[in-house]
């Protein structure tokens, strides 16, 4: 699955033990409704984040992870959801909407079309 927006946050390098890393990305999305998502890197996933910057816009791959916890004192079970980053894409607006488009200097003017006479007009392929 993957997730598109305006970079918002870059966190830094979160030690949480000694085996394991993370790093938060927030990303704003850019929809009628925008969305502001909290993505996980975690381990040696966090490095994918350098060089990313504040204000770009971006594509995310990423995992719905999903868990269940229960209180050992209470015996309540609670569920927590996270979205974990894997992949990470800069996405340049610009070139990507005109790629398909031919230069416009290539282009030749319009020319209008000759002369017709009713005959033409009356005259269908099909």
């Amino acid at each position: 699955m993957d997730v598109q927006g305006r970079i918002k946050v870059i966190g830094e390098v979160q030690e949480i033990s000694a085996t394991f890393k993370k790093r938060e990305l927030v990303v704003t999305t850019d929809e009628q409704y925008p969305q502001t998502l909290s993505i996980e890197f975690v381990q040696d996933k966090t490095e994918l984040l350098n060089g990313f910057e504040i204000g770009q816009n971006v594509k995310v791959s990423i995992n719905l992870r999903g868990r269940e916890w229960e209180n050992p004192q209470t015996k309540e079970i609670k569920y927590f959801n996270s979205i974990q980053g894997w992949r990470i894409e800069l996405i340049n607006n610009n070139s990507d909407l005109n790629e398909d488009l031919p230069p416009l200097d290539n282009l030749s003017p319009f020319e209008p079309a000759s002369e017709t006479n009713d005959e033409d007009l009356d005259d269908l392929p099909f």
